[in-house]
């Protein structure tokens, strides 16, 4: 079969991102352009300033991607874009470009779930070291900013086929550790800065429990794909929400706020503070308060990941996107899900936050079965993955 070289455009959140990928199996190109000074001042993702953001950097980030792939418009193969779920003005202008280039150069034009381009980011990176023994069926946790989700896959003839066996009912593990950060005075993006001060304090300092989820939400029905038989399913649901709100009472019944106020307006005179910037101006409660949280929330996804690989007797895991960056939940995962014996595969940092390099990957699938775009493709920013 001859090579396939397809041009992926990523926008759906705060990263403008194109790639060229050689039949769904090396990166030829992969660049990414982040906007995290932009909404760095307001602790968060603005959808507005976004969208401008990506009108912007849309055509310089593709035309890099062609040039250090050694592209043109006219060689490549196919174009894929993000269809969703993702923020609606984000993901239009992806849509838009990728459109009218398809149209321009009568090149196919493939939407992506940007979901599955998560998960395919781990595929894509194992095919590059030469692993092509995968076995079903995979165990795949998706935790980023926007999206904590399970998802139990299976091949089907040359693509996969999801069902959603759990997910968040309200904050996103990276949403609540970008909160939790904010709150704390600690800067944007919180995640990265959690991670590394995590190391710096006791884990054990700060007793966090987790609720369990035993209801099912009105949801669930869309969610799932194939539900399972009736009085039988077990879900493996997540909530976030409430240990964000169990750090900020601790604050409040703690001598804590002062010591906030002073490192904000620390890291407020700083243009781009770093790692080491914000260390300088945490005491030792803080620390313990921030590992704690850490300790807490890693837990609570290792514990249920794991749980749901042994209900549905998982074969391989896949942990993906951004939180799956966290070098604590690397580490847990790796020594629990050893010890069950199961495989489990991380994407390498760059491609486990926001690519376009997965987004291409994941359409060669599509690609090879003629599953195109029509021209009437649009956002959908609630998009489900099945």
């Amino acid at each position: 079969m001859p090579d396939a070289y397809i041009l992926g455009i990523e926008s759906s959140c705060d990263e403008t991102a194109a790639a060229v990928v050689r039949s769904g199996e090396q990166v030829i190109s992969n660049v990414v352009l982040s906007q995290i000074s932009t909404h760095r001042p307001y602790g968060g993702v603005v959808p507005e300033l976004a969208s401008r953001e990506h009108l912007r950097a849309i055509i310089p980030v593709v035309r890099t991607a062609l040039a250090e792939a050694d592209k043109t418009y006219e060689t490549v193969d196919a174009i894929a874009v993000t269809r969703g779920p993702g923020l609606a003005g984000a993901l239009l202008v992806g849509i838009s470009f990728a459109k009218a280039l398809a149209y321009a150069l009568d090149k196919p034009l493939i939407a992506v779930n940007h979901l599955e381009g998560h998960i395919h980011a781990v595929l894509l990176e194992e095919r590059q070291k030469g692993n092509r023994e995968l076995h079903f069926p995979v165990l795949a946790l998706v935790v980023s900013g926007g999206h904590t989700h399970l998802y139990l896959a299976e091949q089907s003839g040359q693509g996969w086929t999801y069902q959603n066996i759990g997910h968040t009912r309200d904050d996103a593990a990276g949403e609540a550790f970008d909160k939790v950060a904010k709150l704390l005075g600690l800067g944007y993006p919180g995640g990265p800065i959690i991670n590394q001060l995590a190391g710096h304090g006791d884990p054990t300092a700060v007793k966090f429990a987790f609720a369990q989820i035993k209801h099912r939400d009105r949801k669930e029905a869309t969610d799932v794909a194939r539900p399972p038989s009736a009085g039988t399913a077990r879900h493996f649901d997540f909530s976030f929400s409430g240990i964000k709100t169990a750090v900020l009472r601790y604050v409040e019944t703690h001598p804590m706020q002062r010591a906030i106020d002073v490192r904000r307006a620390g890291l407020a005179g700083i243009p781009k503070p770093s790692a080491d910037d914000v260390m300088r101006l945490c005491d030792r409660h803080t620390l313990d308060l921030v590992a704690s949280f850490q300790n807490a929330v890693v837990g609570d996804l290792v514990e249920k990941t794991l749980a749901a690989a042994r209900k549905y007797d998982a074969a391989t895991l896949f942990v993906t996107g951004g939180v799956a960056a966290n070098s604590e939940l690397r580490r847990r995962f790796e020594e629990q899900a050893a010890q069950e014996g199961l495989p489990v595969f991380f994407p390498s940092r760059p491609l486990s936050t926001d690519n376009a390099a997965m987004i291409a990957a994941a359409a060669y699938p599509k690609f090879l079965r003629g599953d195109f775009a029509e021209a009437e493709l649009s956002a959908e920013a609630g998009l489900r993955l099945r």
